[in-house]
């Protein structure tokens, strides 16, 4: 693998997310609309210099992402793709931690950035 990139991604601050959930569970309590599915997005696979593959894979923000948290998660994926880090680091994680429940964006922006430190 020679690249990664994720296009599409949905961002938005922090206030246009507020002002999306709250518009969705009024909607929703007033049976005015139901939820839809997550936003879809696009990953992007480079094998050499000629191979690429395109597929559309789903995004686990509810809302959006902050441009920051996309900022650090297309910085860990370089770092995946030249060597430098491994996916692994994602499990053990995952392991040592056992979250009970979804993290909120500046969870997640503390965990990126952990793991992003030591590559700086």
């Amino acid at each position: 693998m020679t690249d990664l990139q994720v296009l599409d991604v949905p961002v938005r601050s922090a206030a246009a997310r507020w002002a999306a959930r709250v518009t969705s569970v009024v909607a929703a309590a007033l049976n005015a609309w139901g939820p839809g599915g997550p936003s879809m997005m696009t990953a992007v696979v480079c094998v050499g210099d000629d191979q690429r593959v395109e597929t559309p894979v789903f995004s686990g923000a509810a809302t959006a992402y902050t441009q920051r948290e996309v900022d650090l998660s297309l910085g860990l994926l370089s770092h995946f793709v030249r060597g430098s880090a491994s996916p692994a680091l994602l499990t053990q994680w995952w392991q040592e931690n056992q979250p009970s429940d979804v993290l909120h964006s500046q969870e997640r922006e503390a965990v990126l950035e952990g793991w992003m430190a030591p590559l700086r």
